[in-house]
Formats: C-alpha cells, sequence, structure tokens
C-alpha cells in the first residue's frame, strides 16, 4: 500500500466534519495496558503494549453520529514484541520489534450497525527506541536485558483497518456485541467475533478495541456506575505480517484465536478494568500458546 493513498484516507476523515471544526470538542479519552506480567508472567511475545485515544467531536447522545468523520479517534500505540529466550532466541522463534502507532478513526452508526475506519502509520525498528526503553527497565529490575541485534528492521508501514458491530440488546444488562474486522497494511487480516457485555456499566458509551487482546476499553464514558462483565472471543485468517516475513522463513498459522475474559467496576471518584486473554499461536514454530493481562485505572479528584 502506497503512503499516498493512506494520506489520503486520512485527509478525508478529518474532511468529513469540516464543516463543524469551530464546534468540535474533547468528549473523551481511552486508554489500556496490557502486560503478560499480568497474565501468565512469561516475558515473551506479544510482552506488553500501551494504547491512548483521544476522541473529539461535537457532541455525544448515547451512540455515534451518522455523518462518516464527526466523530474521530486519535490513536497512539506502543508494543514490544518479543522472542521466548530474550537473551539467547532460538533460530526459528520469532524477531524482537518495538512498535509505535499513530493515526486515526472515525466512528459513525449505519441501521444500527456501529462502524469505524481508520488509518495508522505503523513505526518499527530500532528508531522506536523500545529496544532501550526494555532494556533500562529490566536493568532497574535486576532482569535479564533483551538481545537486539537481530530486531525487526526500521520501517513506517501505511494501515487502514475497518470494523462492523452489531449489538444486541437482550434487557438492560445483556448485551452480545458480534463484529468483523479487516485491515491492510502492517498485517493483513479478515476477523470475526463476539463479546457478551453483562451488566450496565458500557451502555451509550463509545466502546473501543484494543489491537492485540481484542478488549473493550470506553473511549467516551457514560456516568453509570456498577459492575460489568465481558467475555469474548474471535478468530482471524492472516494473509501477510510484517513481524513474521514469508521471506524469512516463518510460515503463519492457518488461523489466529484469542479468547478474552474482563470485569470492570466503575464508581464515582474510581473505575478499575482487569482482563485476561488467551492469545493462540501466531506462527507455526512457535511453541506454546499465551496469556496476557490487561489493566484500566482511573482516579478522578
Amino acid at each position: 500500500m502506497k503512503p499516498t493513498f493512506l494520506y489520503i484516507v486520512l485527509m478525508a476523515l478529518f474532511m468529513g466534519g469540516a464543516s463543524f471544526a469551530e464546534e468540535r470538542k474533547v468528549l473523551g479519552y481511552g486508554r489500556l495496558f496490557t502486560n503478560d506480567a499480568f497474565g501468565d508472567g512469561m516475558d515473551r511475545w506479544r510482552t506488553g503494549s500501551y494504547t491512548v485515544s483521544r476522541v473529539t467531536g461535537t457532541s455525544w447522545a448515547g451512540q455515534a453520529p451518522q455523518r462518516l468523520g464527526s466523530l474521530r479517534e486519535y490513536r497512539l500505540r506502543g508494543e514490544i514484541v518479543a522472542p521466548a529466550n530474550l537473551v539467547t532466541p532460538a533460530p526459528t522463534d520469532r524477531r524482537y520489534a518495538g512498535i509505535w502507532s499513530l493515526g486515526v478513526h472515525t466512528h459513525s452508526i449505519w441501521h444500527n450497525t456501529q462502524l469505524s475506519l481508520g488509518g495508522d502509520l505503523v513505526i518499527t525498528g530500532p528508531q522506536t527506541g523500545l529496544g532501550q526503553f526494555q532494556e533500562w527497565v529490566h536493568s532497574m529490575f535486576d532482569l535479564r536485558a533483551p538481545t537486539l541485534k537481530n530486531q525487526i528492521g526500521d520501517s513506517i508501514n501505511p494501515t487502514l483497518v475497518a470494523q462492523a458491530v452489531y449489538p444486541l440488546d437482550f434487557g438492560e444488562r445483556v448485551q452480545i456485541r458480534p463484529f468483523v474486522e479487516a485491515q491492510a497494511g502492517f498485517e493483513d487480516f479478515v476477523r470475526g467475533g463476539a463479546d457478551l457485555v453483562l451488566g450496565r456499566v458500557g451502555r451509550n458509551e463509545l466502546l473501543l478495541r484494543e489491537q492485540v487482546t481484542g478488549q473493550l476499553y470506553p473511549g467516551i464514558r457514560n456516568d453509570e456506575g456498577g459492575v460489568s462483565v465481558v467475555l469474548g472471543g474471535d478468530i482471524a485468517k492472516v494473509f501477510d505480517s510484517t513481524l513474521l516475513p514469508e521471506s524469512q522463513g516463518y510460515r503463519l498459522t492457518d488461523t489466529r484465536q484469542r479468547v478474552r475474559l474482563g470485569i470492570r467496576h466503575e464508581g464515582r471518584q474510581t473505575g478499575v478494568f482487569y482482563g485476561l486473554t488467551w492469545l493462540g499461536k501466531e506462527f507455526k514454530a512457535q511453541t506454546d500458546e499465551q496469556v496476557v493481562g490487561s489493566l484500566r485505572l482511573r482516579i478522578s479528584f
């Protein structure tokens, strides 16, 4: 995919709501921290990521507007991918990678279907500085330092992603959210799955999907307090991956599966989310599945 094409798409997202520019305001922030230290604690593969979202628009009335580009999410994500052994990785294991991703996504609704469309510039390699950051963190805790000499090289990967969700309500406390998703660029895949939300928390919010785990996190919150539980899963067909290039001998698994469970509590001044996600194998030589944990804290003063 040529970068010029992505720039055109990003400009279209901005221009879609240009007539409302003078009325725009920040409607919410979202964030989610994911690390295998909160899961199986093995410090390997999809070992850690942090996603931050900033949502702007004219107003929020419990659902996204129909007009494409009116509601925009500006997303920043950092991620570290590592082999199972950081010091002496196996020749068949995946290579170390530091990843930054910066993009803009728009959210809208069409015939009760929640749609999102966006573009990201995904940056990899030593230029990200994430390898050196992990070295520093490990030295602070007297842990083994990662070997960086064979990491994924510097590159900038324009990426498009689209998602459609069709929520089904069964009363005020049960919602099923089947979805389909497609991405082209950094990794090319199609994905389908669903999430079951039990509880009132999360209703009438803009729920965003974290990329590694698929866990849902709010980009725009409401004031509903209480507890909700989310159980979800999906399966993807991955056609190509910058992180696992076939030219270097990697063979992708036929499918990529995820199963997740999360619990969220929202109070007047505090909120917490904790989730666990089982990640299936991504390439044929991967020796095992893994479990990662996700955490979100909110404290208002």
